[in-house]
């Protein structure tokens, strides 16, 4: 004779194994969790990189702007980020020292239209906040690199 109390269960059993192997249990009962890992709350790199034309940010309207990440691979839509992030790699993320670097013997005349270019976000983990004022936009792009070329 079928005995509906033993087919339950044998179901009933045969549920909690299902369910115990799908989230992760044992015989035990305890979930095997993997250990917490610490983020952040920021990713590796995500910069927002903008130029505009006047003395400072606070009063300059912003005519472009792109965004370069590097990690875990160099994109964005910044025209080079494969360029861009290679050199911010080289100085590790030190603006200052981009806007340093100019061509040699390029003459720029003294006329004073000022361009300013920006970088925020995060470097490499870091928050970062980046400003510069070119006396001119000859001076911008006398400026070595692909980093402020957009």
């Amino acid at each position: 004779m079928f005995d509906m109390r033993k087919t339950a269960g044998v179901i009933a059993l045969g549920a909690a194994l299902t369910l115990s192997s799908v989230v992760g249990t044992g015989a035990t009962g305890v979930a095997n969790a993997e250990p917490a890992q610490p983020r952040s709350l920021y990713p590796a790199s995500a910069l927002v990189l903008t130029y505009g034309e006047g003395e400072d940010s606070g009063s300059t309207p912003v005519r472009r702007a792109v965004t370069l990440s590097c990690k875990p691979t160099p994109t964005g839509t910044h025209p080079t980020p494969d360029q861009a992030c290679a050199e911010l790699r080289s100085v590790d993320g030190a603006f200052r020292e981009l806007t340093a670097r100019t061509e040699p013997g390029r003459a720029c005349t003294r006329e004073w239209r000022p361009v300013t270019v920006t970088a925020q976000g995060v470097w490499d983990g870091r928050r970062v906040w980046y400003e510069h004022t070119f006396a001119n936009p000859c001076f911008k792009n006398a400026v070595e690199g692909q980093v402020f070329d957009f």
